[in-house]
Parts: C-alpha cells; sequence; structure tokens
C-alpha cells in the first residue's frame, strides 16, 4: 500500500499491476488474519500479515503477467474446488462462494 493510498485504491492499482484489468470495487468478501501467521524476512524484518480481500468486477485491460506473477487466467467457478491453493486461500474462495460476506459499502 503506497503513502496517501486508500485500501480499495490499492486493490485497484495492485490487481491492475499483477493482472492486466483495471477493477471496480463492488464489495468486501473479508478480513483474515492468524496471530501464528508470521514472517521473518532475511533483512531482519519480521511482519505479522493480514489481508483484506475484496470483491472486484473487470472494467477494462487485458489478460497479462507481470514481475509479481507468473500465471494469470480466467476459471469457472465450478474449475475453483480442483485448483491448488493453501487453506487460508481455499478458506477466501468458499467465503465469496457461499455469499459469507458483508454488504459493500
Amino acid at each position: 500500500m503506497h503513502i496517501g493510498e486508500s485500501l480499495p485504491e490499492c486493490a485497484v492499482r495492485e490487481t491492475r499491476e499483477e493482472t492486466g484489468f483495471d477493477v471496480e470495487i463492488i464489495g468486501i468478501v473479508g478480513t483474515y488474519t492468524n496471530p501464528r501467521h508470521v514472517f521473518a524476512y532475511d533483512d531482519g524484518e519480521v511482519r505479522q500479515e493480514f489481508s483484506i480481500c475484496f470483491l472486484a468486477r473487470p472494467v477494462s485491460g487485458q489478460l497479462a503477467v507481470s514481475e509479481e506473477s507468473t500465471d494469470v487466467r480466467w476459471f469457472d467457478p465450478a474449475e475453483v474446488d480442483g485448483l491448488p491453493m493453501v487453506a487460508g486461500i481455499r478458506k477466501r474462495v468458499t467465503d465469496w462462494r457461499d455469499g459469507n460476506m458483508p454488504a459493500a459499502r
């Protein structure tokens, strides 16, 4: 997140940078954190990270990889269950699919 940037602005920018798509935020799937999920970096920095999972729809752009993404594709929702992913990401997908998210504001 850049200084002076809102969370939705960050989500839109990061999506553009990593996928090639401009998106419109239409909701929040949820906020996720795990106190036992701590990162220790080689430079000595230690972080306990969290994530805010936004729901968005594409409005323009073209599918593209970046320095931060090596493979970008669309999947039919029915295909998602068969994709490999860590449990934390699967929880976000399940929350989205099951509608377990607050209304957009």
